[in-house]
């Protein structure tokens, strides 16, 4: 079997579509928090978590570090993954501001969830659900 074949098929759905299911959380509290999201950050999200090949393994990290704030090394045990594949996701989610480190660049560096993304974990947490990511 070729590279070609071995690859999953990536869904069709339609970016309109996507976003729109960051805003359908249900509650009016929440629809109102969600309808306060900036578009580009609803953008990001489902660029970083849905579009991309590597969007479940952030969901993975992203729902892990909520709980509990860890280093590169205890991300990896928990999570199964590759030492190098949790640097690289991590990498990717401090670039898009979702994941901010205690110390940046040093070992052993504990990553924590930024601010402004906790405040829309719910939304994103929905959109996982919706399209498979959690």
């Amino acid at each position: 079997m070729g590279l070609i074949q071995s690859l999953r098929p990536i869904p069709k759905f339609s970016i309109t579509s996507l976003l729109d299911s960051i805003l359908s959380i249900g509650g009016q509290g929440a629809e109102a928090a969600a309808g306060a999201i900036e578009p580009s950050f609803k953008r990001m999200m489902v660029y970083v978590f849905v579009a991309s090949r590597g969007g479940h393994n952030r969901a993975r990290i992203t729902e892990m570090v909520k709980g509990e704030p860890s280093n590169l090394n205890k991300i990896s045990e928990k999570l199964g993954l590759d030492y190098k594949t949790v640097q690289h996701h991590v990498k990717v989610l401090e670039d898009n501001g979702i994941l901010v480190s205690s110390t940046k660049g040093a070992y052993g560096a504990v990553y924590f969830l930024t601010p402004y993304f906790e405040k829309y974990f719910d939304a994103v947490r929905v959109m996982w659900a919706k399209f498979g990511q959690s």
